[in-house]
């Protein structure tokens, strides 16, 4: 009896956690579009210094034009987390969007490199995929060493220790989608209208990612380390492309935003279900297109998958009851996959399990 009320108050205490945090962080309801511009580093975190210049001037110059752009739009509201060269940890950075409840946050950055490697690049918050992607958010997550107290602020989180990514991501799942799709048109203008290099849409362990209840995009304009690169970041012309494109990309997102994300691959929707609202466990994502055959997911069966750009999502059973879904995850951690969580969808789109709830309810 005891263990059983023990379980019902976990339930609920996790029911109104996921209530609480839509209330307080749902995105603006109104009319207008509100987007925060993040220009990374500033004041005493200069960021790289490839061929000299400097990060933190770059992306401040770029986020300033961005935001110049968008505001000549009366349906756009614009927020910057920094207008001028002053030092805002990563922390406060999200929190600036989470007040504004805004729509959108993009963080701008230049990137680096000990090749002669160029291009555009970007980033939603996610497990990264190989080595270089650990670098990079490294690289943007050191900045924490900067601030005070920075150890009981991130939780001990280590931006040296790659098993630390691991407790970013939960907190962006449910935006990962929108996020997604904006990296993904940012990336897209980048290659289509300028002629960059296109580095793709990546996921990585960003800080100032996580912290933020919003789709969220971190952008690397380029490489400074780039001899001709650098130079045209640092130019501007080159200012003024990047951030023109940038602006018609979240123009282009805020446009197409009611288009919803589906899965690409056929549902099995549980029976007696007339809301067609149902559970899965997602269990793992990334870059990697794979079979969906037991032996490519640890012995599991009952598979599915979704794709956002060159993202793919993994997800294992689905059902309609809450009891089972909490069953299903058990059994995929069991198997090996220690990150799989519960996501919820309503007509093969994603929705929130406060959403959830309330639909299992009626």
């Amino acid at each position: 009896m005891k263990e059983n009320l023990n379980h019902l108050l976990k339930y609920f205490s996790t029911l109104f956690i996921i209530i609480c945090c839509n209330v307080l962080f749902s995105q603006s309801s109104s009319d207008v579009f509100t987007v925060v511009l993040d220009a990374g580093h500033g004041g005493k975190d200069p960021g790289n210094r490839g061929n000299g210049y400097y990060e933190k001037n770059i992306a401040l110059s770029i986020a300033l034009q961005v935001g110049s752009e968008l505001e000549k739009k009366n349906d756009i509201r614009v927020i910057y987390t920094r207008k001028t060269d002053v030092f805002v940890n990563l922390f406060k950075r999200a929190e600036i969007a989470n007040k504004a409840k805004a729509d959108l946050f993009i963080s701008i950055h230049c990137d680096a490199h000990n090749s002669n490697a160029y291009g555009a690049g970007t980033f939603v918050l996610g497990l990264h995929a190989n080595q270089r992607n650990f670098e990079i958010a490294k690289k943007e997550n050191s900045v924490i060493f900067k601030e005070e107290n920075y150890e009981q602020k991130y939780g001990g989180f280590n931006p040296n220790n790659p098993e630390s990514v691991i407790s970013l991501v939960l907190m962006q799942e449910e935006y990962l989608d929108q996020s997604i799709k904006a990296a993904n048109l940012i990336q897209e203008f980048f290659t289509k209208n300028l002629k960059r290099k296109n580095r793709t849409v990546k996921q990585a362990g960003f800080i100032v990612l996580k912290y933020t209840y919003m789709p969220s995009v971190l952008v690397e304009t380029g490489f400074l380390t780039n001899k001709n690169e650098g130079k045209y970041l640092n130019s501007k012309k080159g200012q003024t492309e990047m951030s023109t494109t940038i602006a018609d990309a979240i123009v282009k997102y805020k446009n197409t935003i009611s288009d919803s994300f589906s899965d690409v691959s056929s549902d099995i929707v549980p029976e007696n279900n007339p809301n067609n609202t149902y559970l899965k466990i997602q269990i793992t994502s990334g870059s990697k297109s794979l079979e969906l055959k037991s032996y490519n997911f640890k012995g599991l069966n009952q598979l599915s998958f979704s794709r956002s750009g060159n993202i793919y999502k993994y997800f294992f059973e689905n059902t309609n009851s809450f009891n089972q879904a909490k069953k299903f995850l058990d059994k995929a951690k069991l198997s090996g996959f220690k990150d799989a969580i519960i996501v919820a969808f309503n007509n093969g789109q994603r929705i929130t399990m406060d959403e959830f709830f309330k639909l299992s309810t009626n």
